[in-house]
């Protein structure tokens, strides 16, 4: 399977909340990084997108432009915590080993998603590293508490 294949096999997989086989296409080692959640590795990742697939409502996801290093997605959903539409638009970046994904970063105006997700507070706030660094903490211990149950 060509590189540009397996990420192509990550947001089909995505598309249809497929964690598993999102999943499998990531090395054991994977690193992961985006605005929301900062960097998570191996399990942690994986847990991630365990959580996000959980949670995911009323969401869809579209994806074009893959290379054998990068795609282009974009993801619909209502955000949990304010029941808020969101449409966030992501570059993502890919290296390999193995043959799977050793490392995953992607790249979104976080103060755009702020401002969707949590209206006027966001607007206000979303684009500050104060809200960046609260929210990476934020995002991980609600991970902790997901990956301990």
């Amino acid at each position: 399977m060509t590189q540009k294949e397996t990420i192509e096999k990550f947001y089909k997989a995505f598309q249809e909340l497929d964690v598993k086989t999102m999943n499998s296409c990531y090395h054991k080692n994977i690193e992961f990084t985006d605005p929301g959640f900062g960097t998570l590795y191996g399990d942690e990742a994986r847990n991630m997108w365990i959580m996000i697939c959980e949670r995911a409502k009323n969401f869809s996801l579209t994806y074009s432009k893959l290379t054998e290093s990068s795609a282009h997605w974009e993801a619909k959903y209502d955000f949990s915590k304010t029941r808020r539409k969101v449409h966030n638009k992501i570059d993502a970046y890919f290296e390999f080993k193995d043959g799977l994904i050793i490392k995953h970063l992607d790249t979104f105006n976080l103060h755009k998603w702020a401002s969707q997700a949590l209206g006027f507070k966001g607007w206000l706030l979303g684009g500050t590293p104060f809200f960046k660094k609260k929210l990476n903490r934020q995002t991980k211990q609600m991970l902790v508490k997901y990956m301990q149950k």
